[in-house]
C-alpha cells in the first residue's frame, strides 16, 4: 500500500512492483547487481480459473554491462521450467511503459491451456538515464501464482486462496 503524494492521505493498492526496482536503481547500485522482490499486487480483473483480483508478483532486475534481451529470455525460461516445472513456455511481443523491447511470457497450464505468467523487457534508456544508470538492465514481473498452478497441479487459481485446510494440506 502506498500513500498518495498529494491531496488527502489515503492508501492505494499497487498494481505492480516496478517501483521497487526503480527505487533500488535510484539508490545508486553499481553493476553487476541482481535485485529480487516478491510483493502482493492487486488488479480489477474478472475472476476465473486464471484471473484473481490479487496475486503474488516476483520481480527481478539484473544490471550488468553484458546483459541483452536474449539473456532475459533465458532467465525467464529457466525460472519457469526449473523452479515451477513448466513443460511449455513461449514469448509474445508486448508493450510495457518501462521496458523496450518488451515481452509477455506464457506457460502451458496442464489441462487448461496457455496463460500469461508475466511481463519483461529491457528498461528503457530514458528511464535508466533519469536514474543515472549507464548499463543495460533486464527486468521482469512474474505472477508466481499462475506458475504455482503448474507445480501444485491446480486447475483453478482460486484454489490457491482457499480457506479449505484440507486442500491447503494437499
Amino acid at each position: 500500500l502506498t500513500p498518495l503524494a498529494s491531496g488527502p492521505s489515503r492508501l492505494v493498492l499497487r498494481s505492480h512492483t516496478t517501483p521497487v526496482s526503480a527505487r533500488s536503481l535510484a539508490g545508486g547500485l553499481k553493476p553487476p547487481q541482481r535485485v529480487f522482490c516478491i510483493g502482493r499486487v492487486f488488479r480489477p480483473d474478472e475472476i476465473d480459473w486464471k484471473h484473481f483480483i490479487e496475486f503474488n508478483q516476483c520481480e527481478g532486475i539484473v544490471m550488468d554491462e553484458n546483459m541483452s534481451f536474449r539473456e532475459l529470455l533465458g532467465y525467464l525460461k529457466e525460472f519457469a521450467v526449473e523452479v515451477f516445472g513448466a513443460q511449455d513456455v513461449r514469448f509474445v511481443p508486448d508493450y510495457f511503459p518501462f521496458t523496450e523491447p518488451s515481452v509477455e511470457m506464457h506457460a502451458k497450464i496442464p489441462g487448461k491451456g496457455w496463460a500469461e505468467v508475466g511481463g519483461a523487457g529491457m528498461f528503457r534508456p530514458e528511464m535508466l538515464s533519469a536514474l543515472n544508470v549507464k548499463v543495460p538492465v533486464l527486468a521482469w514481473g512474474l505472477g508466481i501464482d499462475r506458475l504455482a498452478m503448474i507445480k501444485l497441479d491446480t486447475k483453478d487459481i482460486r484454489a490457491l486462496f482457499t480457506q479449505d485446510l484440507g486442500l491447503s494440506r494437499q
